[in-house]
C-alpha cells in the first residue's frame, strides 16, 4: 500500500442489523393479533403505532447521538419540560399556539446545542453531560411548577397527538403516524447523505475522519441539536395524547436508549441503522401492550430494558474483543 492509499472501510448501510429486530416485531404483532381483540382490524395496529410515535421519534434522535459515539440521557426531562413550558404560555389560548410549538423547537435545539458543545469542545463525556443536563432540567421544573404543572394547552396544540384523518377501507389514521411517516423518510435521507456517512463514520473512526478532513466536533454536535429536535416533537405529541403532567417524560430515557440497542445500534458509535433503531422502538412499545394484555406486572417492563441494556453491552464488548483478537493475529 502506497503512503497516499487509506484503506476503505464499508460503512453500515441502512438495512444492516434490520433482519434480527423486524423478526422479533413481527412475532410480537402476530401475538397481539392472538392475545388482544383489539388487534384484529387495522384500527388496532395504528393505535400501537400512535402511541409508538413519540418513542420512535425520540429513537431517531438518540440513533444520530449513539451511533455518533455519544449518549443522551436529557431527552426525558426535555420532554417534560417542554410540556410543562407549553401549557403554562398557552394556557388555553389558541392564538398563540403557533409561536409556541415554534419556540419549543428552538428550545429543543438549544438544549441539543449546548450539550453538543460541551461534549465537543471542552471534553466532557456525553454521558455526564446529558445527565447534568437532566437534573438542571428536572430542578427547573420543580422550581417552576412546584412539582404541580399550571395552565393548559390548547386544541389545536393537541391536535397532532390526538386526532387523525379518515382513509377508506383503513378508517382513521392519526396525525401523529403522519408526521412519524415524514421524519422517517427524512432521517433515512438525511443517512443517505454524505453528512449521515460522516455521522457513522465518526462514532467508528473520528481519527480516520480528522484526517480526511472531516469536522467531527461539528458532526457530534449537529447529532445532539437532531436530538433536542426530537425531543420537542416528542414532547408536542406526549402533549397532545397525554396531557399535561410533571412526569410526562419520566424515564424515557431509558426507555429510547433501549429501543436502539434493541433495533441493533451499538453502543460506542459506529454500527446500525436508523430503521433499525426506529423498528426497535415500535417492537418495545408492541412487547409492552402485549405484557399489559397477558396481566403482566408493569415492574418487568423495566427488568426487560435492563435485560436488554446489559445484553447489547457485553454483545458490543465481544465483538471489539473478537476484533482486537484478529488484528493482533
Amino acid at each position: 500500500m502506497t503512503q497516499t492509499e487509506t484503506p476503505t472501510r464499508r460503512l453500515p448501510r441502512l438495512t444492516d442489523g434490520t433482519g434480527p429486530v423486524l423478526a422479533v416485531l413481527a412475532i410480537v404483532l402476530v401475538a397481539l393479533a392472538f392475545v388482544g381483540p383489539a388487534y384484529s382490524e387495522p384500527s388496532g395496529y395504528l393505535a400501537l403505532l400512535k402511541r409508538a410515535a413519540p418513542l420512535m421519534i425520540l429513537a431517531i434522535g438518540q440513533y444520530f447521538v449513539i451511533v455518533s459515539g455519544g449518549f443522551d440521557l436529557s431527552v426525558g426531562s426535555l420532554v417534560t419540560a417542554e410540556v410543562v413550558i407549553a401549557a403554562r404560555l398557552l394556557d388555553g389560548d389558541e392564538s398563540a399556539t403557533l409561536w409556541v410549538v415554534a419556540l419549543l423547537l428552538v428550545l429543543g435545539a438549544l438544549v441539543g446545542l449546548v450539550n453538543g458543545l460541551v461534549t465537543t469542545r471542552l471534553l466532557v463525556p456525553s454521558f455526564i453531560v446529558t445527565l447534568g443536563m437532566l437534573l438542571v432540567l428536572d430542578g427547573a421544573v420543580f422550581l417552576w411548577t412546584g412539582g404541580a404543572p399550571r395552565g393548559s394547552l390548547t386544541e389545536a396544540f393537541r391536535v397532532v397527538g390526538r386526532q387523525g384523518f379518515e382513509v377508506p377501507l383503513v378508517g382513521q389514521v392519526p396525525w401523529s403516524v403522519l408526521l412519524l411517516a415524514v421524519i422517517v423518510v427524512a432521517a433515512v435521507l438525511f443517512m443517505r447523505s454524505g453528512r449521515g456517512r460522516t455521522l457513522v463514520a465518526v462514532g467508528d473512526n473520528e481519527t480516520a475522519v480528522r484526517l480526511g478532513g472531516g469536522n467531527v466536533e461539528g458532526t457530534r454536535t449537529l447529532a445532539f441539536v437532531l436530538s433536542g429536535l426530537s425531543a420537542a416533537v416528542a414532547a408536542i405529541l406526549l402533549g397532545g395524547f397525554a396531557g399535561v403532567s410533571a412526569q410526562v417524560g419520566e424515564g424515557l430515557e431509558f426507555q429510547v436508549i433501549t429501543a436502539v440497542v434493541l433495533g441493533g445500534v451499538v453502543l460506542g458509535g459506529g454500527r446500525g441503522s436508523v430503521v433499525a433503531a426506529m423498528a426497535g422502538a415500535l417492537t418495545l412499545e408492541a412487547l409492552f401492550s402485549l405484557l399489559n394484555l397477558l396481566g403482566v406486572s408493569g415492574g418487568l417492563e423495566s427488568a426487560v430494558q435492563g435485560v436488554i441494556i446489559i445484553a447489547a453491552v457485553a454483545y458490543a464488548a465481544l465483538g471489539r474483543s473478537k476484533f482486537r483478537r484478529r488484528r493482533a493475529t
